[in-house]
């Protein structure tokens, strides 16, 4: 991830960024092999572990959250035991820390916004994605989806408004936006789709395995009250773990969509460690390539990552902040750079796919072929 004056930012420094706004995040193992950011002093535990898993950790434990529609509990650990979450989650299969999951836009390659919706001028004009019906359903978690005048029209549109000032500064979050521009990125290159968005992705660029398997869960059961089928889970965030394994709550709860192509970014550490959930074999993990076709130079790669697709510069819609304007909001279009934007690519063509007729293994197959990793 790049800082304002494009120097590397490590994984501490982002989490030293995201404590200045009162969360509590600890850097395990840093600059090792193992370094993961996770949320300090939590462990995750299923239910069938729960009894045992409190038998021997009980002396540490200062609080027990139960979540039955989840299927698991939050354990708080007390003292000094919380800084020894990863550890203590590392001896026991049933126990894991709560990692934090991060976007995967370059975090302070802040998006420049060339053009509006309404306002007439100068502006590098984008044609909106054309009306088709194709009867595919695309979810996408992240964070969230403004009404842009791309998605207002569209007889399949639930506004899940953007968060533009979480911290309240009057200026607009790093990350705000993110939802809305790669909804539109999927648009573009897919416009017969229907997009159900959920936010599990925070303003900041951050979100963590609780709130994505809680987001998962959601959408599984609004689609099943809806008798409307998903065919393509989105996913544009992910996480590193101390030990390189998929956090076990994540891959049972996506383990339950056999039925959709789940597609997710693979990151933008520069790394060839596994990023989850986009290293499951699974799931189709994106990279980026940059302007002149090879690899984008901060995109993660290595024989995890399935599809490669454009991730520098793309062109999308977006939503600011108004300064000033007591939290109005204009609609435009930005250019910005990460996996984040890849991922919706290789969705699109999984989408394409399923149109014309391909079942979830074909379409998966079709959109790898279309899209094809470096040595892939």
């Amino acid at each position: 991830m790049d800082s304002p004056a494009g120097e590397s930012l490590t994984v501490a420094e982002l989490g030293a960024h995201w404590a200045r706004y009162g969360h509590d995040l600890l850097v395990h193992d840093p600059g090792g092999p193992g370094e993961c950011l996770v949320r300090r002093g939590e462990l995750l535990v299923s239910r069938e572990s729960l009894d045992p898993a409190l038998s021997r950790l009980r002396r540490w434990v200062d609080d027990v959250e139960h979540d039955e529609d989840l299927a698991f509990a939050r354990l708080r650990l007390r003292g000094a035991e919380r800084d020894r979450c990863v550890d203590i989650a590392g001896e026991d299969p049933g126990v894991s820390a709560n990692h934090v999951h991060l976007g995967s836009a370059t975090m302070f390659g802040t998006p420049v916004l060339f053009g509006t919706g309404a306002d007439p001028g100068p502006a590098e004009a984008v044609a909106e994605p054309a009306q088709q019906r194709w009867g595919v359903a695309v979810a996408v978690l992240d964070t969230g989806c403004d009404p842009h005048p791309w998605f207002a029209g569209r007889d399949w549109f639930e506004a899940v408004p953007e968060v533009l000032d979480a911290d309240d500064d009057s200026e607009q979050d790093r990350q705000a936006g993110h939802g809305t521009f790669v909804a539109g990125v999927l648009l573009q290159h897919a416009p017969g789709v229907r997009i159900s968005a959920h936010r599990v992705l925070s303003s900041l660029g951050f979100t963590d395995d609780l709130t994505v398997v809680a987001g998962l869960r959601a959408l599984r059961r609004k689609s099943a009250a809806r008798g409307e089928p998903v065919d393509v889970v989105l996913l544009t965030a992910g996480c590193h773990t101390a030990g390189d394994r998929c956090p076990p709550a994540l891959r049972a709860e996506l383990a339950r969509f056999g039925d959709a192509v789940v597609v997710a970014a693979a990151g933008n550490h520069a790394s060839t460690r596994p990023f989850w959930p986009a290293a499951l074999p699974e799931v189709l993990g994106v990279a980026a390539s940059g302007r002149g076709g090879g690899l984008a130079e901060f995109s993660n790669s290595g024989g995890w990552v399935d599809a490669c697709a454009p991730g520098e510069d793309v062109v999308s819609s977006h939503v600011r902040l108004l300064p000033g304007s007591g939290g109005a909001r204009r609609y435009g279009f930005a250019r910005w750079s990460g996996t984040s934007f890849a991922a919706p690519q290789v969705a699109a063509a999984v989408a394409i796919a399923l149109r014309d007729g391909g079942d979830r293994a074909e379409a998966a197959r079709a959109a790898v072929r279309r899209h094809p990793s470096f040595g892939g």
